[in-house]
């Protein structure tokens, strides 16, 4: 049977109606889909382990002849056992099958089967339980080859889905999508699809499997910047407004310090684009403290010298009003008249400003989603800043942008992202990277500790408020979860609570979390900042940007809750001032993988180095936040370890976009049409 790649899988022979319905729990409805729905492992059944070799806890596949007839034991009702024992060449091992009594009449004595299963048992004594089983004579199908492992969803057996793909790829033929031009493919030495999609589901070998996912990976990453390449593409033909180009010392002798190289770099970046034909689309990354704030003021004042107003958008009050506060001290003395704009101020108060703002009286407007209202007009709009980037979705920044022609955008980001990756998710934004920190930044000291050292911190903290200095707190949740109580999970609510009343009732202590209406957090963070507060007991509603040069610890609660880019971002509240500055993990739980994240957070202080850790044992899902990365989903690619492809394929893509920016070219029209749905399905997250 031949059949079109939009062919509704109940078509395909052996689903129909039912098993349809639960290949849509996967998004699974037609032939094309199908096909394309990978493997999410690999289980290696073509290598034949002895007995005598077999390691407990491993998974292995053993040729044996059944050597004892298989007993089935009913030990109570909906439990059934079959037991049986196995040979090789020299040893013995038992098989033991739970609520499978089928397969005492199912194995023979006397013959040979290839079984494949997680061994158990001890070291010399493994034992195999529920093991697939093959007759040696007809293996190949279960066993004698590597075998893919689909997530599933209920109502889809696991064999049912590998028989379901072979018959959707014999139905494909040569009808398989390939997005990749042949020219591509040649210069690349890459498979051509039929060969990859044969080897991605059914792999003859690890080297032919290997070929398949370079492919496949190379492919991903191909496409996604080549549909990056044609959004910057699409920004560079509208016109900007172009700025004068000023002498940035002009902004640089008005400051209180002297700036770093990096900053100084990255306002070179960005005057040069402002005073081209295109808008600015800029992205300035540094780690926390790095003052990426400059870098955005002095393009504040170049929009201001220039006659047009700058808006700076802020994902929090907190931290809009922190921004203000910065902003009006860099630039109110260079003659700038800055204003704050938030959902919490009284209506008369924000309707001044919003007059202000329209008549030509603000410069720069900092604010938070306040800036979006249609009560919010400017009077000319010509630049835009967004902090935090990944706060904000990408409908948000262009609303804001709509309020003017076409203005500069700067986006801002603590989150430190390996410079790679940043070009690609950032892919329509050129990137500047802040890789200094101020002088005299000293580096926080980290600890990774458990229960055990609660009264030696407890002591600690009694020892740095009595020298005069600040301690955040910080707790994964807000309240106690109620349906499903965890008792060593702190929450902001109850925890701090108890601090104050069995632990430090001699210490002010202060909770602060995002449940709350913004004048209260406002009113708090002030108290806290102005040294009216001890402890401030907090979620990580504090994570970004809030400034109190005081505090010198950091204390959080159940760390291995959290990732290690979130983690770092909370270090950096701490050692803002001239005081040396320490940061405690608590964590009583996690595996393997808990311990290498933490022992990273102790071992630097570099964020980028610990944004790479963190991708290397996250991936991009968990790094991000769920689906704020702006990258559609990677069926087989990995940003952690698939650096080199990508940058093979981000090369390649800009080559094929600089001859065929608008891939009219026939040979590229099957791209043309991946791209577009590329857009299409991922408009609201691509940036």
């Amino acid at each position: 049977m031949s059949a079109d790649l939009n062919t509704d899988v109940r078509y395909i022979k052996g689903i129909g109606e039912t098993r349809a319905k639960s290949l849509e729990k996967l998004g699974i409805t037609t032939l094309g889909e199908l096909v394309s729905y990978f493997p999410r492992a690999y289980e290696d059944r073509s290598v034949i382990v002895p007995i005598r070799e077999l390691i407990p806890g491993e998974s292995a596949c053993v040729l044996g002849t059944v050597a004892t007839q298989p007993r089935l034991s009913r030990i109570r009702r909906g439990l059934d056992i079959v037991r049986l024992a196995i040979i090789d060449e020299h040893d013995t091992m038992a098989v033991t099958y739970f609520n499978q009594s089928y397969m005492k009449d199912q194995l023979k004595v006397g013959e040979s089967y290839y079984f494949y299963g997680r061994v158990g048992g001890k070291p010399g004594a493994p034992e195999l339980t529920n093991p697939v089983a093959e007759k040696e004579s007809a293996a190949g199908t279960l066993t004698g080859r590597i075998v893919p492992v689909y997530r599933l969803a209920a109502g889809i057996p696991r064999n049912f889905m590998q028989r379901a793909v072979r018959q959707g790829l014999d139905a494909c033929g040569d009808t398989l999508p390939d997005p990749l031009p042949k020219r591509v493919v040649a210069e690349h030495g890459l498979a051509r699809a039929r060969y990859a999609y044969e080897n991605i589901h059914f792999p003859k070998s690890p080297g032919d499997l290997d070929i398949a996912r370079r492919r496949f990976i190379f492919e991903e990453l191909f496409v996604l910047s080549c549909a990056m390449a044609g959004m910057k593409a699409g920004r560079d033909r509208k016109n900007a407004l172009s700025f004068s180009l000023r002498d940035p010392e002009s902004f640089f002798g008005g400051l209180p310090f002297r700036p770093t190289s990096a900053q100084r770099r990255a306002v070179e970046d960005a005057f040069r684009d402002m005073s081209g034909e295109h808008p600015m689309s800029r992205l300035v990354q540094g780690d926390v403290g790095s003052g990426k704030t400059v870098v955005a003021a002095a393009c504040c004042w170049l929009a201001a010298k220039n006659g047009h107003q700058a808006a700076f958008m802020a994902p929090t009050e907190i931290l809009a009003q922190q921004h203000y506060k910065t902003l009006s001290e860099m630039l109110e003395p260079l003659g700038l008249h800055v204003a704050l704009l938030t959902g919490g101020m009284k209506a008369a108060e924000k309707r001044r400003t919003q007059e202000a703002i329209s008549g030509g009286l603000a410069d720069v407007v900092v604010g938070t989603h306040a800036l979006l209202s249609e009560k919010t007009e400017f009077h000319s709009l010509a630049l835009v800043v967004a902090d935090e980037q990944h706060r904000f979705g990408v409908q948000q920044r262009a609303a804001l942008s709509q309020k003017g022609k076409s203005p500069h955008v700067l986006v801002m980001s603590a989150t430190p992202i390996p410079r790679t990756l940043a070009l690609l998710i950032y892919g329509e934004l050129d990137v500047s990277i802040i890789d200094e920190l101020p002088p005299g930044r000293k580096p926080v000291r980290t600890f990774a500790v458990g229960e055990e050292m609660r009264e030696r911190i407890n002591a600690f903290i009694r020892r740095l408020v009595a020298e005069g200095r600040q301690v955040f707190v910080i707790c994964p949740m807000v309240d106690e979860n109620e349906e499903n109580p965890q008792d060593d999970v702190k929450s902001v609510t109850e925890y701090s609570a108890w601090l104050r009343k069995e632990v430090f009732p001699e210490l002010r202590i202060a909770s602060l979390h995002g449940k709350m209406k913004p004048r209260e957090k406002a009113e708090i963070m002030d108290a806290f900042a102005a040294g009216e507060t001890d402890l401030l007991v907090s979620t990580t509603v504090v994570e970004v940007g809030v400034d109190v040069p005081n505090a010198a610890l950091i204390v959080v609660e159940n760390a291995d809750r959290f990732g290690l880019s979130q983690l770092h971002q909370l270090r950096g509240r701490v050692c803002r001032g001239e005081h040396e500055s320490y940061c405690v993990l608590f964590s009583s739980h996690g595996g393997e993988v808990s311990r290498q994240r933490l022992e990273a957070m102790c071992k630097t202080n570099d964020g980028f180095k610990i944004a790479e850790e963190d991708l290397r044992l996250r991936g991009p899902g968990d790094f991000f936040g769920s689906r704020q990365h702006g990258l559609p989903e990677m069926r087989v690619a990995n940003f952690a370890t698939d650096v080199n492809i990508l940058n093979e394929a981000r090369q390649a893509a800009q080559e094929l976009m600089a001859g065929d920016p608008e891939l009219k070219d026939p040979e590229n029209a099957a791209l043309r049409l991946r791209v577009r749905k590329i857009v299409a399905e991922n408009e609201d997250t691509l940036n």
